[in-house]
């Protein structure tokens, strides 16, 4: 895994070291907010030369405040790549572009450019609502729908119309459920409410939710925050 450090020096142009990653950090301080810009150069390998996302001098505003500056990034196929920072300096806002959640943000704007799979994803003609099946999301918080336990994992495959049948839906649903560690939990009661669920059990449905229809690249923002002890182990 590359680990990409968002650190909080305000000097500029320093070199900043760490075991997988060298980068190039540049933040302003702008009252309690910050600025960054950063360059990673991966000292390893990626599994893949086959560029999955690219940015490319990618800038982020809210309003006339500029949240992310210039960033310039590839990340490969298969390839597994962590960002590190305080609070606020632009990891969530920038998981955000690369599948276009800022768009439900009044007054957020991205410029430059984003690339999944070499295709501008700010395309005007592009279909949000495949992207955001090719690129999942889970939040720090748990977000479930307000519906059944099975509903919120089937919702995505219903919607893709992924599942042939019910029976081909259920095993979908079943095997989301496994692969985030909850099924044994709730398999006996997935008619319940989502929301009815402990906080850790919500976050692992929503984990669920999001593998269930297969996404390319999977975005993750602290997952594990709300998760419980032993959904670790």
């Amino acid at each position: 895994m590359n680990t990409i450090d968002i650190t909080n020096s305000l000097e500029k142009d320093k070199l900043v070291n760490t075991e997988q990653s060298q980068l190039t950090d540049t933040q302003l301080h702008h009252g309690t907010s910050y600025v960054s810009h950063f360059e990673p150069h991966a000292s390893k390998k990626p599994n893949s030369t086959e560029i999955k996302i690219s940015a490319q001098d990618a800038h982020v505003y809210y309003g006339d405040f500029e949240a992310i500056k210039g960033i310039d990034l590839d990340i490969y196929q298969n390839e597994v790549i962590a960002f590190i920072g305080p609070s606020g300096c632009g990891k969530s806002t920038f998981l955000r572009t690369l599948n276009r959640m800022n768009d439900t943000i009044d007054g957020c704007r991205v410029t430059g450019k984003i690339t999944l799979d070499n295709k501008n994803i700010y395309d005007p003609n592009l279909d949000v609502v495949l992207l955001r099946a090719q690129v999942g999301m889970v939040f720090q918080k748990p977000n479930p729908f307000p519906k059944s336990i099975f509903d919120n994992v089937a919702y995505g495959p219903k919607l893709h119309g992924l599942a042939r049948d019910k029976y081909d839906l259920e095993e979908i649903v079943e095997n989301s459920l496994r692969k985030a560690g909850l099924w044994e939990e709730v398999k006996d009661r997935l008619n319940q409410p989502g929301t009815g669920l402990s906080g850790g059990q919500q976050q692992r449905l929503c984990i669920a939710r999001t593998i269930a229809v297969s996404p390319e690249v999977i975005l993750m923002d602290e997952p594990c925050s709300a998760l419980d002890p032993i959904a670790t182990a």
